[in-house]
């Protein structure tokens, strides 16, 4: 098992809090879906074609049948980071997946995803400890990327958590979300993991919501590091999650510089929030407020999220993807 990693200093489990906090926001609803998408019943994947698939500015080829191997991470640009250790590369057969074949080679993951590029290591290991306690869980569980990670995380090894971290934490996250605010977007479907712009074109209400769509559909589904998204928000939102952000809303909730840094990329062990999948970001803070994430460190989390309604996350996660990473 995996050893688990010290608390911060001071932080408590604050289970009776996250029960009641729990309990409070059980009127909700169900969890947005737009950033849980689910696979459609009856989806299949197209047979491999035989023809080998390329990305813009790489020279490798890879067949669909390697596209889709989760034992084998697609390398598209080898020159955008270092040499990435086995269980990153390859994972360890048969049950514990290629890091980089969800993650990207980079770590530069997706809206299904984490990225992981840059984060601390002490964090990505706390991370596999909560997956595998039960302490980090979904409010959708039987979405696939959640799955997939709670079967890697029993049985990947501590020393393989270990170099794994140690390799994404060691990488520069990169800008590959653009933020468009907009009253009207483009229709959409769900494309196994993730929205896609429809191919019959057309245009339809925002809503509530953040449309988060791959820019060449191709590139995503080649997991190519160097794929790009644009996440279309609510006009004015990107304004109102800056001022939650640097205000707290007038104790709507707490200022998050407090903790992640007046940057927003992170304090010691406390991770970078800032460049992030505004999906990621709903289902992270949505999954804390209806005690679905209850880790040490998320702990930290419950007042800050204990307030905040749909539309505050709609706003919080487009001003945070809006930043740097």
């Amino acid at each position: 098992m995996i050893a688990r990693l010290p608390l911060l200093t001071g932080v408590l489990v604050l289970t009776a809090a996250s029960e009641a906090t729990n309990r409070a926001c059980s009127a909700d609803g169900p969890p947005p879906a737009w950033a849980y998408p689910l696979t459609p019943p009856g989806f299949e994947l197209p047979p491999d074609d035989g023809k080998l698939r390329h990305v813009p500015d790489s020279s490798a080829a890879f067949s669909v049948s390697q596209i889709r191997d989760r034992f084998f991470t697609k390398d598209w640009h080898p020159d955008d980071h270092p040499p990435m250790p086995e269980v990153v590369a390859y994972g360890r057969k048969p049950d514990v997946l290629a890091c980089g074949h969800c993650h990207r080679a980079d770590g530069s993951g997706g809206p299904e995803n984490s990225s992981l590029a840059g984060l601390p290591a002490d964090y990505i290991m706390q991370q596999m400890v909560d997956f595998r306690s039960g302490a980090r869980r979904s409010s959708v569980p039987h979405r696939l990327p959640v799955t997939l990670m709670l079967s890697v995380s029993r049985a990947i090894t501590d020393d393989e958590v270990a170099k794994a971290a140690a390799y994404f934490s060691s990488l520069k996250p990169k800008k590959l979300i653009k933020v468009i605010e907009s009253n009207a977007v483009p229709k959409t479907y769900v494309d196994w993991l993730i929205y896609a712009v429809s191919k019959d074109g057309g245009q339809e209400p925002i809503g509530q919501r953040i449309v988060e769509v791959p820019d060449e559909l191709s590139q995503f589904e080649a997991y190519d590091a160097r794929a790009e998204f644009t996440a279309y928000a609510p006009v004015g939102s990107v304004a109102k999650g800056e001022a939650l952000v640097a205000t707290g809303g007038v104790g709507k909730t707490i200022q998050c510089g407090i903790c992640h840094g007046s940057d927003l990329k992170g304090l010691g062990p406390i991770p970078s929030i800032a460049g992030r999948s505004p999906s990621y970001t709903v289902r992270q803070l949505y999954d804390m407020k209806h005690g679905e994430r209850t880790g040490p460190w998320s702990a930290l989390m419950v007042r800050v999220v204990a307030n905040l309604d749909e539309e505050d996350l709609v706003s919080l996660a487009a001003y945070l993807a809006s930043r740097e990473p």
